[in-house]
């Protein structure tokens, strides 16, 4: 399925609206003048989600956003491109996960190009 190409500097979120690292992983590959990412684990820093457990509350943050969507037939450095379908804002092609794998929700992307579609 043809997506938008994914690129550093793209804002994307989990579920619970903490700011997920969108890295470079290809410098010298460029979409709008950022570099793209083939990077499918992105970071979360922040997240104030907590569900129970058992008897008590246990903090359960979402601490990475696994990105799903990834290109069949284009590659940088050996790697398929991450995508977003179109067109570009909303959920994101991805799901939030605690330290133990739990799903929390899929991330939201607010800001990415609009201009680079990949198979």
């Amino acid at each position: 399925m043809p997506g938008l190409v994914l690129h550093a500097g793209a804002q994307v979120s989990c579920f619970h609206a903490a700011p997920a690292t969108v890295a470079p992983s290809a410098p010298t590959v460029q979409v709008s003048g950022s570099p793209v990412t083939t990077v499918r684990k992105l970071p979360v820093g922040g997240c104030p989600f907590q569900i129970p457990v058992g008897a008590g509350t246990k903090p359960q943050p979402c601490i990475t956003v696994d990105w799903v969507m990834v290109s069949t037939k284009v590659r940088v450095y050996g790697q398929p491109l991450l995508l977003q379908a179109p067109p570009g804002s909303g959920p994101g092609a991805g799901e939030c996960k605690t330290a133990e794998q739990l799903t929390q929700g899929v991330p939201q992307v607010s800001t990415m190009q609009t201009r680079v579609i990949a198979t």
